[in-house]
């Protein structure tokens, strides 16, 4: 397998503790863990992939959650600690999965990629769901769940025991 690691949604509006929809200290503690996973990449050439929220305004998603991450501000940004090194691709995506409507699986089928490792926030959204469209298009997908984190502890766990036990991913830890 030829693996790839995919970050998704650190950024401002959910780690900052200014940003819109900051995932609190469960959010700011794995950033330690995300930033391990991605120097490990880095070392092993493992291909790193940042899938971010880049929302227009407007967009439908905001008739579900307060406007947040608009293309081009403070929010949409990735956080400093985690901050992308040449050679690393960022997809910009306006919806929970980092698959609908942008080029992913495509990067990832031209690179050869079949394995993703993902890490971020939120477990029970954006990376529940990007984990979903990745098992469906037949990736292998691991999720350390040191390396993820919500804003909700139960719905986190829920999700964690939805990607383990519905979508057949691995889960390494226990995420608590």
């Amino acid at each position: 397998m030829k693996p790839t690691l995919l970050v998704v949604d650190c950024l401002n509006d959910f780690l900052d503790p200014k940003g819109v929809l900051n995932c609190g200290e469960a959010g700011r503690s794995v950033i330690p863990a995300i930033a391990r996973e991605i120097a490990a990449a880095r070392a092993q050439g493992v291909d790193v992939v940042y899938a971010c929220d880049a929302h227009r305004p407007g967009d439908a998603e905001f008739e579900l959650y307060p406007p947040h991450c608009l293309e081009g501000s403070w929010g949409a940004e990735i956080v400093p600690e985690l901050r992308p090194e040449a050679g690393d691709r960022i997809i910009r995506k306006r919806r929970f999965s980092a698959f609908f409507g942008t080029d992913l699986d495509l990067g990832l089928r031209e690179s050869g990629s079949d394995a993703l490792r993902i890490v971020g926030v939120c477990t029970n959204i954006c990376v529940l769901y990007t984990t979903a469209d990745a098992r469906m298009r037949g990736y292998g997908v691991t999720v350390p769940a040191a390396a993820v984190a919500s804003f909700d502890a139960e719905a986190h766990r829920f999700a964690l025991g939805q990607i383990r036990d519905v979508l057949k991913a691995t889960i390494e830890g226990t995420g608590e």
